[in-house]
């Protein structure tokens, strides 16, 4: 980074929660950003600058991110609906994006994509982060894409989730709970974040977004709820599907649990390689109490 320049960046997502917490560790490092929101969502966003968009094709978002030396691409969706399908948000989205950057003059692009994603994956969930990983590879500009395993921090969607069940008395565990995660802190993930804005190591590269630890579900669990009184509770696998299928409520969707049972783990080694970090492990940070 020059001296005496500040470095400008813009977050799509900016209000979602790796959004709204890399957005404002980001802007106490000194840093212009500008997050991206959809119409009435600009107040929830409490750093930086607000643009509004509905579709990012608003002729005037050229302009307001015209001197944005990157941005990251923080949108996606893991569960579908009648009005929100995974074509629409996780392809739809990145190539409008894509087209965005190359019209504002933005010569990187950085991409949140999830852990498991590979070309053979049958999942339609990680078929569109693949078809949108492959959209921003095509696309001529620089990126740096990280498949992402739980990112913690405060308010989380996985924190958030088990909170909810303690709140109601039982944490639900789908099968055996042997499953495993790689939970990575999400303070960790803005500053490899900026480290790939600012450093050509993490030019054209796809990186597991993974913590330093391996960690059963059910050990999570126990781990989390510790002290909390709280009953934990295995269900059959079969049964927790056809709760997410009969129940738009229930805790876990669909893609949720393929998700969550998908044993997905990755290379830590590598990003602690490239980034020189030293990261914290999933106890530290739910002795800290972040994730509240």
């Amino acid at each position: 980074m020059q001296k005496n320049k500040v470095l400008r960046l813009a977050i799509t997502g900016a209000n979602g929660f790796v959004g709204s917490n890399v957005g404002r560790i980001l802007s106490r490092k000194g840093i212009s950003v500008i997050g991206i929101v959809r119409k009435g969502k600009d107040n929830s966003v409490k750093f930086g600058v607000p643009v509004v968009s509905c579709n990012f094709s608003e002729r005037y978002l050229i302009s307001k991110l015209r001197r944005c030396k990157a941005l990251l691409h923080l949108i996606g969706t893991g569960k579908q609906t009648v009005d929100s399908d995974f074509q629409t948000i996780n392809v739809g989205i990145t190539n409008k994006v894509v087209s965005l950057c190359k019209k504002a003059g933005i010569k990187k692009i950085i991409y949140l994509s999830g852990l498991g994603v590979h070309k053979k994956n049958t999942s339609s969930y990680f078929i569109s982060k693949y078809l949108a990983e492959q959209e921003i590879i095509r696309s001529c500009l620089d990126y740096t894409i990280f498949r992402a395993s739980y990112i913690l921090g405060n308010n989380d969607p996985l924190s958030r989730t088990l909170f909810k069940q303690i709140k109601n008395g039982k944490i639900i565990i789908p099968g055996s709970g042997s499953y495993r995660l790689q939970p990575i802190f999400v303070d960790d993930v803005a500053e490899v974040f900026l480290q790939s804005i600012t450093s050509k190591k993490y030019s054209k590269k796809i990186f597991d977004l993974v913590g330093p630890q391996i960690i059963t579900y059910k050990n999570f669990v126990r781990d989390f709820a510790q002290g909390r009184g709280v009953k934990i509770k295995n269900i059959n696998l079969e049964e927790a599907y056809r709760n997410a299928l009969d129940n738009s409520k229930w805790i876990f969707g669909l893609d949720d649990l393929n998700i969550l049972v998908g044993n997905y783990i990755g290379n830590h080694k590598k990003l602690k390689k490239i980034s020189g970090i030293k990261f914290k492990t999933y106890k530290q940070i739910l002795q800290s109490g972040r994730t509240s």
